[in-house]
């Protein structure tokens, strides 16, 4: 399974050489911390779904000595990998432009992530292939406008709730924080393998 991971990181590195300049862009255009981070967890893993797309390689993954469980959970447990990868290279890229970041936002960036993938993976084990990205494509920025109004509508409508998440300590606040994540994402991947183990290809 892990070489399946592996797999992707290997058919993807020329693709390595647009992600550099692709993330400086966001820095050097003074982007937020938390949406440069979002992007640049998204590139490994949905590029791979759309190499996979592209060359139709479900016929040849279940083709290998893999299951159809084993071949969803690379996927997951990739999007984590390449995640804490993007998030290492995005750092490091921001300390040496001199731009100033914090934990929270690359927190922020990396669940926002999570949940996107969430959300958006099971629909490649849903549909096939042809039109996935354009619709991954519009997902995203619909992802953004609605992720970027539900904060002040919560807080404007939910004042309970709020108070209750603010009057938490810094670190109750990423333990709920982490476990609501990752319980969606976890719930995600149970419902690819269903879909994955049911589809016919």
């Amino acid at each position: 399974m892990f070489n399946l991971i592996r797999r992707d990181i290997i058919l993807q590195k020329k693709m390595m050489l647009i992600f550099i300049p692709f993330i400086l862009f966001f820095i050097i255009m003074d982007t937020t911390t938390t949406l440069t981070v979002l992007v640049a967890s998204l590139f490994i893993p949905f590029n791979a779904f759309y190499y996979d797309e592209k060359a139709e390689t479900n016929i040849l993954l279940n083709s290998l000595p893999y299951t159809r469980k084993e071949i969803v959970a690379s996927r997951y447990l990739g999007a984590v990998v390449y995640m804490v990868l993007a998030v290492g290279f995005t750092s490091l890229l921001l300390f040496v432009f001199n731009q100033s970041f914090s934990l929270d936002e690359i927190a922020i960036g990396s669940g926002m992530f999570l949940f996107f993938a969430a959300l958006t993976f099971p629909i490649f084990y849903i549909f096939k292939p042809g039109y996935l990205m354009v619709v991954v494509f519009i997902s995203f920025f619909t992802f953004l406008f609605i992720m970027e109004n539900a904060i002040p509508y919560i807080l404007e409508n939910y004042t309970a709730l709020a108070e209750y998440v603010m009057d938490l300590s810094t670190l109750e606040q990423y333990l709920v924080g982490s476990l609501t994540v990752m319980s969606f994402y976890m719930a995600s991947w149970l419902a690819s393998t269903i879909i994955y183990q049911r589809k016919a290809l």
